[in-house]
């Protein structure tokens, strides 16, 4: 029986993409939103999800910091895909005939440049995937999607621009979630630990807390706070770093981390992909 792996979106889209990349002998699972997603996975629906955390050009997705830590999903992998975005079209139109373009909101603004370029203008839909479906569907030949080649494929749409994002290095990393924790491996590219924690509310624990991480020698390569509850006092702190807590230097840098932290939770601890 085939396994499957959830993603957020329809057919097509860069989480598509990401598991075709990552999981290609996976069946994915479409879900309408992140939550549907995770849930598909604890309830066993899915073996593994498949979700997007951040994008050079973006940044952070909005939500996902606030879902993982209560997700009762554990990460077991990363992926990046370079966003390539492209103007897709039924067949016979040409790049003359489009007046429309519709595609994500997030997607819009990173082809700022080539839709003014062509008097071509944008129209926001809820997902790339969807836009390259509803434009097949419509068969309107001045109408187009802005979404990945692998969506011109599944939709029987041509590529009439490849490659019009405005940023030249436009990647989004993805997190592949699963239901039990796996800490045994180690990757030929070196481990990552991801986890949250909250400060205690005491002068400079921030610093403190850090500083553990400094005089061990581990390389922190991502911090991020966010507020929780609802309170502009009580922040949350997301975090990777390079290495497994069995590390002695790691283990000692999370030790002194819980000194000065009401609680720390771990996300995952999973090989570094060779993209990074």
């Amino acid at each position: 029986m085939t396994q499957r792996i959830a993603i957020q979106g329809e057919p097509g889209s860069y989480s598509h993409e990401a598991c075709r990349n990552k999981r290609p002998e996976m069946e994915i699972l479409p879900c309408r939103g992140f939550e549907d997603a995770i849930n598909a996975v604890r309830s066993g629906e899915a073996e593994l999800a498949m979700l997007p955390i951040e994008n050079t050009t973006y940044g952070r997705v909005a939500d996902i910091h606030r879902l993982l830590p209560h997700s009762g999903l554990h990460i077991i992998d990363e992926a990046f895909v370079r966003v390539h975005i492209n103007l897709l079209a039924v067949p016979g139109a040409t790049l003359e005939d489009i007046s429309e373009a519709y595609s994500h909101m997030v997607l819009l603004p990173q082809c700022a440049n080539f839709l003014e370029q062509n008097a071509i203008r944008g129209r926001v839909s809820s997902d790339n995937a969807r836009a390259a479906r509803e434009v097949a569907a419509k068969g309107d030949k001045t109408q187009a999607a802005l979404a990945s080649e692998l969506a011109g494929e599944i939709y029987g749409l041509d590529v009439l621009a490849r490659n019009i994002e405005d940023e030249g290095n436009n990647t989004t990393r993805f997190l592949t979630m699963a239901r039990q924790p796996d800490h045994s491996r180690r990757g030929d590219q070196g481990m990552i630990t991801s986890f949250v924690f909250e400060v205690r509310n005491i002068p400079a624990a921030l610093y403190k807390a850090m500083g553990g991480f400094a005089t061990n020698g581990v390389n922190m390569t991502k911090l991020e706070s966010y507020m929780v509850g609802g309170s502009f006092t009580a922040t949350q702190f997301y975090a990777d770093i390079d290495g497994h807590p069995d590390d002695a230097n790691v283990k000692l840098a999370l030790d002194e981390l819980q000194y000065f932290t009401n609680n720390i939770k771990i996300l995952g601890v999973y090989p570094a992909d060779r993209q990074r």
